[in-house]
């Protein structure tokens, strides 16, 4: 079955993940389907105990991180999005319901048939919380716009929840094309990439796609798991 969807909201906790998880769908749709793709939180700070880093101001690496994430959406043709850069690693110390806000004020702007978001089986807590921030803003009480919620993997967090597996439902297959798209748009964060066997490498995301591929019948393909589906 082909994926019937006009406008598809991607919901990421950080620069990157959108890539990781949706990559490959937005490479094969670019020409088909509108997208968006919003970042809570920045990706960076986590990382450093004080404001200076190797004389690099932390917002200056936060700046840069943001400015990879614009030239990998170019790259796939994805001119809409937006960074709210809300603390790495600390969206447990945010009110959920201003996370739940942001989100709902996007569906409400956007109006997107469809949205991805991050699995609530990552070992990131930044990912769990923008899943529950997620299914709180798409519930079907609410007053939006969204007949399908999926999510989806992120290389490097997913696969390393070892007493939770993520369990797709849903398969988009790829083209050998589409997959380095998703590489080549991945590779923009240079600073986030390493070499094989760590998994944000292009032997990485391939391997992700083959397997993935070998479970759908496909050559290739992206998995994802439909939250929920209404029919209107």
């Amino acid at each position: 079955l082909k994926l019937i969807m006009n406008k598809i909201l991607i919901i990421a906790a950080h620069p990157d993940d959108d890539i990781l998880g949706c990559g490959g769908l937005m490479s094969k749709y670019r020409n088909q389907i509108e997208f968006k793709v919003i970042f809570i939180a920045e990706g960076s700070s986590c990382r450093f105990d004080k404001n200076d880093i190797k004389g690099e101001n932390i917002q200056e690496i936060i700046d840069k991180r943001n400015s990879f994430g614009v030239e990998a959406l170019n790259f796939l043709g994805v001119k809409n999005y937006h960074f709210y850069n809300l603390p790495c690693g600390r969206l447990d110390q945010v009110p959920i319901i201003d996370i739940n806000k942001i989100i709902e004020n996007e569906i409400n702007n956007f109006k997107p048939d469809t949205v991805f978001t991050h699995s609530s089986n990552d070992t990131n807590n930044d990912h769990l919380i923008v899943h529950r921030a997620t299914q709180m803003a798409t519930r079907p009480g609410a007053k939006t716009f969204v007949e399908k919620l999926y999510t989806y993997e992120i290389l490097s967090s997913t696969e390393w929840r070892f007493t939770k597996t993520f369990l797709p439902n849903y398969f988009e297959s790829l083209s050998e094309t589409d997959v380095e798209n998703k590489w080549l748009a991945l590779e923009k964060y240079i600073s986030e990439i390493k070499k094989y066997p760590y998994p944000r490498s292009r032997e990485g995301v391939f391997t992700l796609s083959k397997y993935r591929g070998i479970q759908s019948a496909n050559r290739f393909a992206e998995a994802f798991r439909l939250i929920r589906e209404i029919k209107r």
